[in-house]
C-alpha cells in the first residue's frame, strides 16, 4: 500500500468541496429583509424583478432595494434558482440599466454577515445569505 502525495491528496480535497459547493440548493439560501418590509412572503416572479429592478415596491413598502453578495456558491445558485443569469449577463444587464440612467447597480457584500449588517440597518433592502447564516436583526422571507 502506498502513502497518499501531498499532491494527491489536495485534489482529492479540491474535488470534494467542489461537489459539496455544487450541490447547493434553494433550501439552503434564506431571503432576508429589513424589518420594515411589509411583506412575510414573497413570490419568486416577485424576487426576480425585485432583483432586475423592474419592480421597486412591495405590499406595505413604499420601495425595495436589492443587495447582492459578490460570489460563492449560495450567490451562484441564487442566480440560477431565482434570477436565471450567470454573474456575468446580470452585471451586463446592470450596466445597460445604468447607461440608460434607468437604474443603478445594487450594493454587493463579501459575506452573509456584512449583508445581513447592512439589510438590518437600510429600509426596503431585500438580500439573500446561507441557511445557517445568523440572521439576527432583519425577517427571513418565505418564497412561494
Amino acid at each position: 500500500m502506498t502513502a497518499m502525495t501531498p499532491i494527491r491528496g489536495f485534489f482529492i480535497l479540491a474535488t470534494i468541496s467542489l461537489c459539496a459547493a455544487a450541490s447547493i440548493g434553494t433550501d439552503e439560501i434564506k431571503i432576508v429583509a429589513n424589518l420594515d418590509v411589509g411583506v412575510s412572503e414573497i413570490s419568486r416572479d416577485e424576487l426576480n424583478r425585485i432583483f432586475l429592478i423592474t419592480k421597486t415596491s412591495l405590499q406595505g413598502t413604499n420601495h425595495v432595494e436589492p443587495v447582492l453578495e459578490t460570489a460563492g456558491p449560495v450567490h451562484r445558485m441564487f442566480l440560477k434558482e431565482y434570477i436565471g443569469r450567470t454573474d456575468a449577463a446580470l452585471m451586463t444587464y446592470y450596466r445597460s440599466l445604468v447607461f440608460t440612467g434607468r437604474a443603478s447597480i445594487p450594493k454587493t457584500f463579501r459575506s452573509d454577515s456584512e449583508l445581513i449588517e447592512y439589510v438590518a440597518k437600510t429600509k426596503g433592502a431585500i438580500g439573500y445569505v446561507s441557511a445557517n447564516a445568523n440572521t439576527a436583526g432583519v425577517k427571513t422571507l418565505k418564497v412561494k
